[in-house]
C-alpha cells in the first residue's frame, strides 16, 4: 500500500467560513498586480496549522461562472505548484486571499503562476 500525499489545496487547505474572508481583508495587507489583489491574514505564530487559501472572481469580472471558474482553477493551480517547488513563501501567513481583477480573463498558466508567486513574495517582503 502506498502512501498518499495530502494534496496541498485540498479543502483542509482552503477558506471557506465567511468570517474567515472577513477576517483576512480586515488586516489591510494587501498586495496587487495586473491580474490580482492579494489580502494576507495574521503572521503565523504556530507552523503546526497550514496556511488557508481562498480565490474569489466576482460576477463583476464576468457574468458567466464558467469563465469565473476557470480562473479560479488556474490560480489553484499555480498556487499548488508554487507551494510543491518551494517558489514562494506562503507559511507565514494564516490565510490568503487571491481576488481576481478585469485583466485575469486573458490569463494562462504561465502568467497565473508567475504572477501568484510574485505577489505572496511581495506580500512576505512588505509585511514581515
Amino acid at each position: 500500500m502506498q502512501s498518499q500525499q495530502k494534496n496541498v489545496l485540498n479543502k483542509d487547505f482552503r477558506l471557506k467560513k465567511s468570517s474567515s474572508f472577513k477576517a483576512t481583508y480586515s488586516q489591510r495587507r494587501i498586495a496587487s498586480d495586473e491580474f490580482f489583489i492579494l489580502y494576507g491574514g495574521k503572521n503565523k505564530e504556530n507552523a503546526e496549522y497550514p496556511t488557508k487559501i481562498g480565490f474569489v472572481v466576482s460576477k463583476k469580472i464576468h457574468k458567466r461562472a464558467v469563465k469565473r471558474n476557470r480562473i479560479k482553477r488556474l490560480a489553484r493551480e499555480a498556487v499548488r505548484l508554487s507551494i510543491k517547488n518551494s517558489e514562494a513563501d506562503f507559511e507565514k501567513f494564516q490565510s490568503l486571499i487571491y481576488m481576481a481583477k478585469e485583466g485575469a480573463l486573458e490569463l494562462d498558466f504561465d502568467k497565473a503562476q508567475l504572477s501568484v508567486t510574485k505577489l505572496i513574495n511581495k506580500l512576505a517582503r512588505k509585511f514581515i
